[in-house]
């Protein structure tokens, strides 16, 4: 694999493209950020240099604001990327006993991705469904009222 390709992405293109669509202004770094994280899966250092070049902005503060959100991420993510709601309301519906039973069937921590490549495994604070708590999100889709039971089942539909 090139220093410019990324599963088969050209690096360079998309954050070409992404620059181009924002006019490299600087108050557009952060759709700037996201566009090219959803093309690539995360901002790699090639494309933070980039930026940086095309930005005239120290690639230090452009590895800061994407490093601060956590929509966007600085290092290679699963195929699916679960994310999983700690807020009180959904520890207090049975979060925890949840939360042990999602570990325990990825084997991987917070912020870790499974050795597979399949998982990405995240916390948020809230995904703003509280009412059917506890909630997580596979991807784009919602799961909520879950139990510890569903965890395998919901996670061998993206097999």
């Amino acid at each position: 694999m090139s220093a410019n390709q990324n599963n088969g992405r050209d690096v360079k293109k998309i954050v070409n493209a992404a620059l181009d669509e924002y006019h490299t202004k600087q108050e557009e770094l952060i759709p700037i950020l996201m566009k090219v994280n959803q093309e690539v899966g995360f901002i790699p250092a090639e494309a933070l240099e980039q930026i940086s070049q095309r930005m005239h902005v120290p690639q230090s503060r452009i590895y800061s604001v994407a490093s601060f959100y956590h929509m966007i991420s600085t290092k290679p993510t699963g195929r699916h990327i679960i994310k999983f709601c700690e807020s009180a309301p959904c520890h207090v519906a049975g979060g925890k006993e949840v939360w042990e039973a999602l570990l325990k069937e990825l084997n991987i921590k917070p912020g870790e991705t499974s050795p597979d490549g399949k998982w990405t495994l995240k916390t948020t604070s809230c995904l703003g469904v509280c009412a059917v708590g506890p909630v997580m999100m596979v991807d784009d889709d919602i799961y909520g009222n879950l139990t510890p039971s569903q965890i395998p089942e919901i996670l061998g539909k993206y097999e």
